[in-house]
């Protein structure tokens, strides 16, 4: 360990945890001499505390030099990796959001919840959906608003009965809650009152999920939201460079917002994503966009008829997938012998020793959370979706896949959710779904991208996600968890029958899926949560 005198340790300790110890954070306040000091680690004997005394602690100004030299004279982009930014945006429409949230890798999200929080609200009279800039100066303006209005109009009015019928028709008198002594009782048998509104307002929470859950199909992609994003710069120069190549106004406006914000943290990571090589690096982006779109053109497939889908479009042989998974979990514990000829050895074993290898791995398997080895990553599953734009904001969450998406429209129909159909709002439902397509059409004619504001999170929407098995285990276990809504539990379970019809054996390892059907979705973690609350 390096000796530093008295005053460099007091001088150290405002920068580092601790001065004297093997482990230590790095807490100097500005982000970019942290990723710095990461980098010139690897390029000197010197330990990073040494480093900082040396190199960083009279020169304010290292951290930018470094990475200018760097990341301009040498293009080492992974450096850029060392810086990490949280940024918050608000206001942004649900089709910004999910160009955003398409970068899989780099970035974490958090996105306001259309589950528990209404959006009746209005902002100096207005509902707090996206006017946006292209059409706002055309003749479709007016339509446009008064769609997103009627949309929002019938949405606020029904929030209060919805979560009437549903409180009407689950009681809270049917679910169980636990007494004093930790024994589940109906609520109307119990008397304390500590327990009593701890469990309304469980039941208050979950009864409000399922309402605007319900509701929630009403609203439009253009409907403003909040996301907050950490992130590293290698991401973020990335992500702006993206936002800036887009065709929509709003995208383009908020990567030069973003970008400015960032330029107060980690400025020399993103300083390409609009110069000449960002540029550059856009006019690609939008050529790979033009070229898909003339192969397209060509294509004469046409449109696939209305209504959601769940199919398993593309899977191999399980006996070549079992082969794939079993060599890879020996290959793991080899030493000097090629995956190649493991397989060749993995071909010739009796079946039945190769079900007894599967069956162990998924004895082994206690919890969920208990993630199979990286060895199901062999085996992989393309899935063809339509489903409701809402529902795929859930999958759309998934980013340890491939996942590709078309534009949104109406052309695939809608879902109407029962919840609607039981409080007698079908014809006010159908009325803003008619006129949403109405719009759309025609503002789809010569504004297709633009087009999507309008489109509500009830219309039917196409997508595609190839997953490993992995990934597929992990996906479909959660999303079938009782808490989730029932549209994605029912999607996730049709997922999950389609692989094990195909592999039946390799299948097993997804051992936690739920296939039962459940009223009150939230009620059980609700009460989780408040039993959490009340222990801190």
């Amino acid at each position: 360990m390096p000796e530093f005198s008295n005053n460099e340790r007091k001088i150290l300790e405002k920068h580092f945890s601790n001065s004297d110890k093997n482990v230590f954070a790095v807490i100097t306040p500005r982000q970019v001499d942290r990723g710095a000091l990461m980098s010139r680690y690897s390029r000197t004997d010197k330990s990073m505390r040494k480093i900082f005394l040396d190199e960083f602690l009279k020169n304010k100004n290292r951290g930018e030099e470094f990475y200018d030299r760097v990341l301009l004279e040498y293009g080492d982009d992974s450096v850029a990796e060392l810086g990490i930014a949280q940024i918050a945006i608000e206001g942004l429409s649900n089709i910004a959001v999910k160009k955003i949230e398409d970068r899989r890798i780099g970035f974490s999200y958090l996105e306001k919840s259309s589950r528990y929080v209404s959006w009746d609200k209005k902002v100096k009279g207005k509902y707090k959906f996206l006017y946006e800039p292209t059409i706002m100066k055309t003749k479709f303006a007016d339509e446009y608003v008064n769609a997103c209005n009627l949309d929002f109009d019938v949405y606020s009015k029904n929030i209060t009965p919805m979560l009437k019928l549903i409180r009407e028709k689950d009681s809270i008198n049917n679910y169980k809650f636990k007494d004093k002594d930790g024994k589940e009782k109906k609520f109307n048998s119990i008397n304390d009152d500590t327990i009593i509104k701890s469990s309304i307002r469980i039941y208050n929470a979950a009864t409000k999920a399922k309402a605007l859950d319900a509701l929630r199909s009403l609203l439009p992609a253009s409907t403003l939201t909040n996301v907050g994003v950490t992130g590293n710069g290698r991401a973020f120069e990335y992500l702006l460079s993206i936002l800036f190549a887009s065709k929509l106004k709003e995208e383009n406006n908020l990567s030069s917002q973003m970008k400015h914000e960032l330029e107060t943290t980690i400025k020399s990571f993103v300083r390409r994503s609009d110069d000449k090589y960002g540029k550059i690096l856009q006019n690609y982006l939008n050529q790979i966009k033009k070229s898909a779109q003339n192969v397209t053109k060509v294509s004469h497939l046409g449109v696939t008829k209305k209504g959601s889908l769940v199919k398993l479009a593309e899977v191999e042989t399980e006996s070549k997938a079992i082969n794939s998974v079993i060599s890879a979990i020996i290959y793991e514990q080899s030493s000097g012998i090629s995956f190649e000829k493991i397989l060749q050895y993995v071909k010739k074993m009796p079946e039945i020793s190769k079900k007894k290898i599967i069956s162990e791995m998924t004895n082994i398997r206690k919890n969920r959370r208990h993630r199979p080895s990286r060895a199901f990553e062999m085996a992989e599953y393309t899935f063809d979706l339509v489903t409701n734009f809402g529902m795929f904001r859930d999958f759309h969450r998934h980013r340890a896949l491939t996942l590709e998406r078309q534009l949104l429209t109406t052309f695939h129909g809608y879902d109407m959710p029962q919840e609607i159909k039981e409080l007698g709002m079908q014809k006010e439902f159908k009325e803003c779904m008619n006129n949403t397509e109405h719009v759309f059409n025609k503002i789809q004619k010569k504004f297709p991208e633009q087009a999507q504001y309008v489109v509500n999170f009830a219309y039917n929407y196409p997508y595609m996600m190839k997953m490993n098995m992995r990934e597929a285990v992990h996906m479909i276990e959660l999303r079938t968890v009782p808490q989730g809504h029932q549209d994605y539990r029912i999607v996730a379970q049709k997922m999950y029958k389609a692989i094990n019809k195909k592999h039946p054996v390799l299948s097993k390892i997804i051992k936690f899926v739920d296939m039962n059907k459940y009223e009150l979705e939230r009620f059980e973690s609700e009460k989780r949560t408040e039993a959490k609350r009340n222990k801190q």
